[in-house]
């Protein structure tokens, strides 16, 4: 079940990162909306309900959810036996690494459908329910397809990642009417990428996507939101992060040369880090492509600590 698991991982992320673009790019009207007088900038936010604005954003996350399951449906899940709806327990697999992707994934896909629907002008409360739960109900939904494979299962754990991921967004939208506390990804390349490129990708796009041993999830706290009043500046984030090395899908290949065991560990990292978002600029692309790329975490001097007891220092960690 362990590989048949990391499969259905990898397979999430991919179709997740693929959600992503297609919902950033396909609500773009055309060059006319860009370059037209007399109306709102494209990427301006409208300050009042667009109506045309609203109608493509709802029209393109439903026709691009319906086509993705669709397509998932009929071009994946039918490669494998169908069954009786069952349940999957992989809470302890992979040291949680896949549930933090959930996590992730779930409050960016919700944070992409939010800002989509602000975009427009759409009320707060609607952004919320109709853009904000827009994770939460895509990746439930391939959990349900999981539940009726023979080759899966409906995985609890990875619902109640994707409604942590999605609570930590709305939450913070009802408290503060803003996001201070952001989940970001980093990656490096491990060592175990380059002895096992089947299981981990032999390109950087697919080991970003397969190889946990070289992903960190990070927690990036904005100081300047909680202390509106000092002198800290406004784009300076502290984030703590977590990653885990040695995972199964980490050893080599099998062979016959006898190889020392791989030890397996989680790490926990202390750093600094720039919310892109609050960088002061008074353009509008320049905002919407900080918006965007708030999500990666940048390469900042970094404190670990592995659960195996060692500490180490990183000048740079990305």
């Amino acid at each position: 079940m362990g590989e048949s698991t990391r499969n259905k991982q990898v397979i999430c992320c991919k179709k997740t990162y693929l959600f992503f673009f297609i919902l950033a790019f396909l609500i773009f009207p055309g060059k006319d909306l860009l370059f037209a007088q007399n109306k709102t900038p494209f990427f301006q936010r409208s300050d009042t309900l667009n109506k045309k604005r609203r109608t493509s954003v709802y029209v393109t996350e439903a026709a691009l959810g319906t086509t993705t399951l669709i397509a998932l449906n009929e071009v994946w899940y039918a490669q494998y036996e169908r069954s009786d709806f069952k349940f999957l327990n992989d809470n302890s697999q992979w040291l949680q690494m896949d549930k933090f992707g959930h996590m992730f994934s779930s409050y960016y896909i919700g944070k992409m459908g939010m800002d989509a629907l602000a975009w427009s002008g759409e009320t707060k409360k609607n952004q919320l329910i109709y853009g904000a739960t827009l994770g939460f109900v895509f990746l439930t939904t391939i959990e349900v397809l999981d539940g009726f494979s023979e080759e899966w299962g409906f995985s609890t754990g990875d619902v109640m990642a994707n409604a942590l991921g999605t609570g930590l967004l709305i939450g913070q939208e009802l408290l503060w009417d803003e996001q201070r506390l952001q989940m970001k990804f980093s990656f490096m390349t491990s060592e175990y990428a380059m002895n096992n490129p089947d299981k981990l990708g032999s390109t950087p796009l697919q080991q970003v996507l397969k190889d946990y041993n070289g992903q960190t999830y990070w927690l990036s706290v904005n100081l300047w939101s909680f202390f509106k009043d000092s002198n800290i500046p406004r784009w300076l984030n502290v984030s703590v992060g977590y990653g885990a090395n040695g995972l199964p899908e980490g050893s080599f290949d099998n062979s016959t040369i006898p190889r020392e065991p791989i030890e397996s560990y989680r790490q926990f990292f202390a750093s600094v880090d720039v919310d892109l978002t609050k960088i002061r600029t008074n353009s509008d692309f320049l905002k919407t492509v900080f918006n965007i790329f708030n999500l990666i975490k940048i390469p900042a001097p970094s404190i670990e600590y592995r659960s195996n007891g060692d500490f180490k220092f990183h000048s740079l960690y990305f």
